[in-house]
């Protein structure tokens, strides 16, 4: 009986005790990450959005305040022009001409920056010769950057997507204007309200660039051919996006319709 007493005593006791270890707890496995596959054609999320990033030293940046000190309105970007009708951009590339209208009504400040640009009216810093100069901007520089079933990217005086014109344009983003089909032509940046010079032609409707509410459209160019030509030029390597021959925008000339 004793011996019984004891035991159920044991029992009592270590049943009011912590277990020594705690509970295993198992971690959800790591789901394995898909081999690499070149040819699988990226999702729009996967896609990076046109963008102008600086990687260089700070003589990439404006050396001296902007003569325009920010401020450059359709007047001084069309002075000399006709008056009246629709503003046009012609743009004349290695690969084809495009026609692109300008939504002056949409992107006033957009438009201005890129028709004082394409007519050198509108000064921007010049890296390679560190000072400010009034020359057409766009005249000789390349598609740098394109993806078939995105956009095409261009622009940029450096010629590497590096380069920027030493001031910034604030986004127009106009709620009638959605990244919905091929061939509207916007801003590239690398931020809200970091517009300069670049610039990108999609290829295909682009709706995360509209989620992500920071590409200002302002303008449509046709044929829409020769944005996919452009698009689908051939590669250096699988892994690039700058075309293995470049694609030079010879000459942007801006008219009234």
């Amino acid at each position: 009986m004793k011996r019984i007493l004891v035991a159920i005593g044991l029992a009592w006791g270590c049943g009011a005790c912590e277990a020594p270890y705690p509970e295993p707890v198992f971690e959800k496995p790591i789901a394995k990450r898909r081999p690499l596959n070149l040819e699988e054609p990226k999702s729009p999320q996967e896609l990076a959005p046109p963008a102008a990033r600086p990687r260089a030293p700070a003589s990439r940046y404006a050396g001296s305040p902007d003569p325009e000190n920010g401020a450059f309105d359709l007047k001084e970007a069309t002075a000399g022009l006709k008056e009246g009708g629709a503003l046009q951009a012609k743009i004349e590339t290695s690969l084809g001409t495009l026609n692109c209208t300008l939504f002056d009504d949409k992107a006033p400040l957009t438009v201005a920056n890129f028709v004082g640009l394409a007519r050198g009216l509108r000064p921007f810093w010049d890296t390679k010769q560190s000072a400010w100069v009034k020359r057409p901007l766009y005249d000789g520089t390349t598609f740098h950057r394109v993806i078939a079933g995105f956009m095409i990217q261009g622009g940029d005086h450096l010629g590497n997507g590096t380069g920027e014109v030493g001031y910034y344009v604030p986004d127009e983003l106009h709620p009638s204007l959605s990244h919905d089909r091929p061939g509207l032509m916007a801003m590239a940046n690398k931020g809200a309200n970091t517009n300069g010079g670049q610039f990108f032609i999609t290829d295909a409707a682009a709706p995360h660039l509209t989620a992500m509410k920071s590409y200002s459209i302002f303008g449509e160019c046709a044929p829409v051919a020769v944005v996919h030509k452009i698009a689908n030029a051939p590669k250096s390597n699988p892994m690039s996006e700058s075309p293995a021959t470049p694609i030079v925008i010879k000459r942007v000339s801006i008219t009234r319709k």
